[in-house]
């Protein structure tokens, strides 16, 4: 059974992604289709990088840390896997604790913007009181 392939329209439906993102991952090195002319003919490995591209940007991973992961994986599978492993745990762990420092700060913007917001409230009751009288 011959392998699937897929075009670049066909990947770019899919994941929601334009044609031209998909183009920047090949530039990056990040994908390799193979040609046909000027058409591209990705594989299911092209297809598979794509969502753990998209899946690492979502998360916060730059386009240089999902190459070196890549790569860690490239160089060979069974010990570039427990590397690539070590690599991923690193960054997470990275990225856990800068996303908890921004929940610490966007819950303290929320109090002091429900704090003005009562006041201004509160400020608003008294004019309208005073406009009453």
């Amino acid at each position: 059974m011959p392998n699937k392939t897929y075009t670049i329209s066909d990947l770019s439906k899919e994941f929601d992604v334009t044609t031209r993102a998909i183009r920047l991952y090949e530039e990056s090195g990040l994908l390799a289709p193979e040609r046909d002319g000027s058409k591209r003919i990705y594989q299911e490995r092209d297809r598979v990088r794509l969502q753990l591209i998209l899946r690492g940007k979502r998360i916060g991973f730059t386009l240089a840390q999902v190459k070196e992961m890549f790569d860690l994986y490239d160089s060979k599978p069974v010990e570039g896997e427990k590397k690539q492993i070590i690599y991923l745990l690193d960054i997470m762990e990275q990225r856990l604790e800068i996303l908890r420092l921004q929940r610490e700060e966007l819950e303290l913007a929320v109090v002091d913007i429900e704090s003005v917001c009562e006041r201004a409230k509160e400020t608003l009751a008294e004019l309208e009181n005073t406009a009453n009288q």
